[in-house]
């Protein structure tokens, strides 16, 4: 697709995604697919975003914070709805999401030439359904991590086969569930996730000024949803054992989540409060300073499908300690950029993070080779495959 076709020639992309940052971003779910859209927007003449959110009588804080928004050539919707499963994916009490979609884009007039659905449920599925309502293109990207894929592959659920049989095209963003997903979607391709143009070196003792970090600390920083998938108990336990020879070490693990006091409590039990530190949620224009701090980036996750918050640190010019968790093994492919260990394993990523914090590590090489997933780079591949359909 020609970034330079004529603007009366343009057309419009709508995206559907379970979640997507509010107005001011004090929301950020499935921020990934609005650094897409970023990327995205000069090759369409209009972008439209529906991102349902559950009724919650104001009690939910995704309710509250999320109200319909434009910017650019983007217009962003938030439309309520209801769904209530019995049991996960085998029966649905109430759903009306797709109801939903269909009254937001008859009641805007939006005009839709191609649809780019993102998870499998209900995205894919509703963009399946759309599909054949309106006569358009249809595409899914399934950025399920490991395990939650796993599921959705040995639960043989119609409605998910259905999404991923149906849309015209499936994307993951990892290249090892292709040959899978091919037995039923013969178009499916592998396009990673990428970074934003916000994420680039900046002067380490400048950024640790400004977070009150001491330039004699060894800081490891990991950030993400604190709940179990993410592995950060196995990090705790691992800054645990460094710290009995390492007197300098500091982790610093952003973000919030129903772990936290889990977390807090483990923390406080071993007597660790000078060496690892919640900060809760930290906002966007924070995330690369407190990569920029660092030493080194460190993510624990059990499961993942890829890891972005892997490559927003390696153009920061940091090396990565991540464990074998599905995505990080296609993405630190060389001791050059950092190193791998087995996920859960708390003794042997406390021997790898030594290890990485006494390395002298080449930054412009892990630099140069994250490169590659900036946006503006993967952004390319998506139009090509739009293309296509």
């Amino acid at each position: 697709m020609d970034i330079n076709v004529k603007e009366d020639e343009q057309k419009n992309l709508l995206i559907l995604t379970p979640a997507y940052p509010n107005s001011d971003n004090s929301f950020i779910g499935e921020k990934f697919v609005k650094d897409q859209i970023a990327a995205l927007s000069p090759y369409f003449k209009n972008i439209y975003v529906i991102a349902p959110v559950l009724y919650s009588f104001k009690r939910y804080k995704k309710d509250k914070m999320c109200h319909d928004y434009s910017y650019d050539n983007i217009k962003v919707f938030f439309p309520r709805c209801y769904y209530i499963p019995i049991f996960y994916f085998n029966k649905i009490l109430i759903d009306n999401r797709l109801k939903v979609f269909i009254d937001t884009i008859e009641r805007n007039g939006l005009n839709i030439d191609i649809i780019h659905a993102h998870m499998t449920w209900p995205s894919g599925y509703i963009s399946a359904k759309l599909k054949e309502k309106y006569n358009v293109a249809s595409v899914l990207t399934i950025h399920e991590n490991g395990d939650w894929f796993e599921k959705e592959v040995n639960m043989n659920y119609p409605l998910i086969n259905y999404a991923w049989e149906k849309n015209d095209v499936l994307i993951r963003v990892n290249k090892k569930d292709v040959p899978l997903l091919k037995t039923y979607n013969s178009n499916t391709y592998s396009i990673p996730n990428g970074y934003s143009s916000n994420y680039k070196v900046l002067d380490k003792s400048e950024c640790r000024e400004k977070l009150n970090i001491g330039q004699e600390k060894q800081l490891l920083f990991s950030v993400g949803n604190l709940i179990e998938r993410k592995g950060f108990n196995f990090l705790t336990d691992a800054i645990h054992a460094s710290a009995k020879t390492n007197p300098n070490i500091l982790c610093v693990i952003g973000g919030s989540g129903p772990l936290k006091n889990k977390l807090q409590k483990q923390i406080d039990n071993l007597n660790i409060n000078e060496h690892v530190v919640l900060t809760g949620f930290i906002p966007e224009d924070l995330l690369s300073v407190w990569m920029n701090a660092s030493n080194v980036f460190v993510m624990p996750s059990l499961s993942e499908s890829f890891g972005v918050v892997q490559i927003e640190a390696m153009a920061c010019g940091k090396p990565v300690v991540a464990t074998r968790n599905g995505g990080s093994e296609e993405i630190v492919t060389s001791d050059d950029y950092g190193l791998l260990v087995e996920a859960g394993d708390s003794q042997t990523l406390a021997k790898k993070i030594g290890i990485a914090l006494d390395k002298t590590w080449d930054e412009e090489k892990i630099i140069n080779y994250a490169k590659q997933y900036q946006w503006d780079n993967i952004a390319e591949q998506i139009p090509e495959i739009y293309e296509t359909v």
